[in-house]
């Protein structure tokens, strides 16, 4: 049976009336909370296979061994949901969660101080109804409803934790898009700042919709700078039945996964203009940053590098990136012309405002391909502008549906020579675009251009730079997304403003030495 319409709706709403009630941060429980949709998903999983497990025709017992050699997690009594949900009025709830969490980390190593045991700060009553709530969840649904619900906890939760530059949560729709330009059909994957592991989990879903087993087809590698977001992470894969190896670690001053050309596939969403880097420390490390150091103060280009340099010879990478990096000035541009001529540039979307819940401004979404270097794009660039598609989700979000999404990753398909894809009905807005069903440029919205396009407008990575603009009735100026541009544009121009005085400060400093 299908999932209940909007029932991951209802349920976030009745859990909500609890916690808002409550004297906690919602940093304080998110992670609680979470963990409890986790328990519920492991009981279902390890009842499933506890049925397939006591065959009559089986000889001797079932170990533990059996349920992980099945992909399951082993559930011990103690931690059974069910065994929890029916826990009398007066009864320590906190401390029985407490340990429940404990005897799973002690049956299944993967999670070994990953779930929280903090129940103690929550009242009886409300994590009885909470428990109750999650006991709503049906059994006998199709899909990966778990993982959904996870999901969509874990993105309504990210505008109230605060978290800074998307760290935290990248939107579903956006994940999706870069995952469907990268095709990561099989191979090693690779995110170095991981945040609650959505690309992973994409990636999986993925390979499953194109009718494969993601644990035959992949093998995750993370990082993750924060540890409760690392467990987090680490709960979002078992919950989709995946396990990765992902890590705690600094990922500017710590190579851990020996990341150098190791890579199939690189998807990340780092934040933005990070500053306060250490690149004294980082100068000499030519392998994970061969192009070199900017001057600036700002670790765009410092990510852009570590993405490049841990793809193999035929790697592919998506990631998020500040529009400002597409244009940005001086020694950052001296390192974007170097990464442009090695060819292995590939694609580059715009996108329009306010897909992110902490960053309201416009993003690009960069995509390489080392492999493409040898072949015959190994002098285009595809650009796309992306900022007049989405839908309005509410006065200040928007989101790509199913449909839009694989709409622009066949634009890419059809660039590339690949056959599009109509698994989410995309083909009329295919046919609207490219009625010959092969590439062409369509003004506002693609356009290939050549690397000496790119050199004649100053190594730019801008998409506005190249695609134009449609034909557009005069009345449907649209003065909010007017705004938005002249916005993305003084952020340039400011971007270069702070090039300007750095490399005056350094001919100050110069002159006064000598």
């Amino acid at each position: 049976m299908p999932l209940p319409a909007d029932f991951e709706k209802r349920l976030w709403a009745a859990a909500d009336q609890l916690w808002t009630n409550s004297a906690l941060q919602p940093s304080e429980y998110a992670t609680p909370v979470l963990a409890l949709i986790f328990l519920k998903y492991a009981d279902h999983r390890f009842a499933e296979a506890e049925k397939r497990l006591a065959s009559p025709r089986r000889r001797g017992g079932v170990s533990k061994d059996d349920y992980h050699a099945e992909g399951v997690l082993f559930v011990p009594e103690k931690a059974r949901f069910g065994r929890l949900l029916q826990l009398p009025e007066g009864a320590d709830i906190g401390k029985a969660l407490n340990e429940a969490m404990k005897a799973i980390e002690a049956e299944n190593e993967d999670l070994k101080d990953v779930l929280p045991k903090t129940y103690g700060r929550f009242d009886a009553k409300t994590l009885k109804e909470l428990l109750k709530i999650f006991g709503t969840i049906p059994e006998n649904v199709e899909g990966d409803v778990f993982g959904r619900i996870y999901e969509y906890f874990l993105g309504n939760f990210a505008p109230r934790t605060l978290q800074k530059g998307g760290e935290y949560f990248t939107p579903y729709s956006v994940v999706r898009l870069i995952v469907e330009v990268i095709e990561p059909y099989h191979g090693r994957i690779y995110d170095p700042c991981c945040g609650s592991g959505g690309m992973f989990v994409q990636s999986a879903n993925f390979i499953a919709e194109h009718q494969k087993r993601p644990s035959d087809e992949i093998a995750v590698y993370g990082v993750e700078k924060i540890a409760q977001t690392l467990r987090l992470a680490k709960m979002n894969l078992a919950v989709h039945g995946l396990s990765g190896d992902i890590r705690e670690a600094n990922t500017y001053y710590e190579d851990i996964h020996e990341q150098v050309g190791k890579f199939d596939y690189v998807m990340a969403n780092p934040p933005f203009n990070q500053n306060a880097v250490d690149r004294e420390r980082l100068k000499d490390d030519k392998k994970r940053f061969p192009f070199g150091m900017p001057s600036v103060d700002s670790a765009n280009y410092l990510w852009i590098q570590l993405f490049y340099s841990a793809l193999s010879a035929t790697g592919r990478a998506g990631f998020v990136m500040a529009n400002s990096a597409s244009d940005a000035r001086g020694s950052e541009l001296e390192l974007r012309r170097k990464l442009i001529q090695t060819g292995a540039v590939d694609v580059m979307v715009t996108l329009s405002s306010n897909f992110f819940y902490t960053v309201t401004l416009p993003v690009t979404l960069w995509f390489l391909d080392k492999g493409k270097a040898k072949g015959p794009r190994k002098d285009k660039v595809l650009f796309i502008d992306a900022r007049h598609v989405y839908r309005q989700v509410d006065r200040a979000h928007r989101e790509f549906t199913a449909e839009q999404i694989e709409y622009l990753a066949n634009v890419v398909r059809l660039y590339r020579g690949e056959k599009p894809e109509n698994l989410h009905g995309s083909s009329k807005l295919v046919k609207e675009s490219f009625p010959k069903g092969k590439y062409v440029d369509v003004p506002g919205l693609c356009k290939v251009a050549t690397l000496d396009e790119i050199e004649a407008q100053g190594f730019s990575l801008n998409p506005g730079r190249y695609v134009g603009v449609a034909d557009r009735a005069s009345e449907d100026f649209d003065f909010k997304e007017r705004l938005e541009e002249l916005n993305e544009e003084l952020e340039r121009l400011n971007g270069e403003a702070r090039e300007l005085e750095t490399k005056i400060a350094e001919n100050v400093a110069a002159v006064l030495e000598a």
